[in-house]
């Protein structure tokens, strides 16, 4: 089965960017034998990003896609993001632009759900070290926009983590053990979803 996985890069202060650092940290720790794992790197940028997440579904076709986004107010945080929504993209991003209509798919549903129980995940995931949060509002920028592109085009076969920034106690090692547990549990739900 191929899972793909994607971190952003580079933002604002943000040079090294945590979640695109937990990606390839998951990439070397691996998800098992049956489970193909490709990891991309995203830009900030609205248009690219959604460029590079269609090519993910309409070539690859993977069975789940987990996209993996830096959470610059969370300190010792990650956050399930249960779904996307299509409006409100005012904000511009790396290159200046923000998308037309300020929405992700024009006449789009206003918001899809992954069809990942993130509440279940939520309450019998844990990771030691750090606290595990739910959420349903992404929010509004590069990362709730690719969420939403990913739920639209791979019909709800999509996940979004949120992640801290790195420092002392949360390592790229840390995170990418982390993102581990969470994502074997998640792929359970899609072997689950399957039968």
């Amino acid at each position: 089965h191929l899972s793909f996985f994607s971190g952003f890069g580079p933002f604002r202060q943000y040079l090294v960017n945590s979640s695109w650092e937990a990606v390839k940290e998951l990439s070397k720790r691996g998800l098992g034998e049956n489970i193909d794992l490709r990891i991309m790197q995203l830009p900030v940028a609205y248009q690219k990003a959604k460029e590079q997440v269609c090519k993910i579904w309409t070539t690859l076709q993977p069975l789940l896609t987990v996209h993996v986004g830096l959470a610059s107010s969370a300190t010792a945080l990650i956050i399930l993001e249960q779904c996307g929504k299509n409006k409100g993209y005012q904000e511009r991003d790396a290159c200046g632009f923000h998308p037309e209509g300020a929405c992700c798919v024009l006449d789009g549903p206003e918001k899809i759900e992954s069809t990942i129980n993130m509440k279940t995940l939520w309450k019998n995931t844990s990771v030691e070290g750090i606290d595990i949060i739910l959420s349903r509002d992404a929010g509004r920028y590069i990362c709730d926009y690719t969420y939403y592109t990913s739920l639209y085009y791979g019909n709800g076969r999509a996940a979004f983590i949120h992640v801290p920034p790195l420092s002392e106690s949360v390592t790229a090692e840390f995170l990418g053990k982390a993102l581990q547990t969470i994502i074997l549990a998640m792929l359970e739900q899609c072997g689950e979803q399957r039968e």
